[in-house]
């Protein structure tokens, strides 16, 4: 099998995968994380206020439950988030104790003073480079994160990083912080798109286990960007 193998590949036949074109052959993963943050914080200095719509949808399969929120999300420079709730169906109990507490989350984690603490920067995370990937289409290099500190709003998992904008195009993870113990098994999965000068949320889907309700999904999908750059 190993002669074979080497024969295609010799031949042509069988090749061993390219490197992205694009990507640095060997990059530091120092290098790539000081572009990252220096590239962010231009494309932070463009931006003076976005607001997009976004649909939350909770779907239980233990109960066949589901629950969903229009929301007009606005977000205003340097990083804060204000969420206004356009219409809601489901079941009460969900929209009340499970959705609009992420909404809620995600304006707390907006606040100066808790925003800092929640960035993935190499003040919150230690990083590893994996390698280099396509990733809708362009080349991106992948990057382990390990949280520094125990905090709710951190993650444990991968990144993936367009070689061109040095933004971050998606995140796979898991929280640092599992929220309950009756809570397992939670991935969080985050997609960006490129939207004028910035990479802005196109979705993020997360599951989870639970001893009581069993296993859940919730999709978070953003739409119809408005940017505002400052002047």
């Amino acid at each position: 099998m190993r002669r074979l193998a080497l024969f295609l590949m010799i031949s042509g036949v069988l090749s061993p995968p390219a490197r992205p074109a694009g990507c640095s052959e060997s990059p530091a993963v120092q290098q790539v994380i000081a572009q990252m943050e220096e590239r962010g914080q231009a494309r932070s200095a463009l931006l003076a206020q976005y607001v997009c719509l976004r649909r939350y949808a909770l779907t239980n399969r233990r109960f066949h439950e589901t629950a969903e929120l229009s929301v007009r999300m606005t977000y205003t420079s340097p990083g804060h988030k204000t969420f206004e709730v356009l219409s809601e169906r489901g079941l009460l109990i969900v929209r009340q104790r499970v959705l609009r507490k992420m909404l809620e989350a995600e304006e707390e984690a907006s606040r100066d003073g808790i925003r800092e603490s929640t960035q993935i920067s190499p003040r919150n995370y230690d990083f590893r480079l994996a390698g280099v990937e396509m990733q809708q289409g362009r080349p991106a290099y992948v990057l382990e994160i390990a949280p520094k500190r125990v905090n709710k709003f951190l993650m444990r998992g991968r990144i993936w990083v367009d070689c061109e904008d040095l933004a971050i195009m998606r995140v796979e993870a898991v929280p640092a912080v599992t929220p309950s113990v009756f809570i397992r098994n939670i991935h969080v999965v985050q997609q960006y798109m490129k939207v004028g000068p910035a990479w802005l949320p196109l979705y993020n889907h997360s599951m989870s286990d639970s001893f009581f309700f069993g296993h859940t999904d919730v999709a978070i999908d953003s739409s119809e960007y408005q940017i505002v750059q400052k002047k």
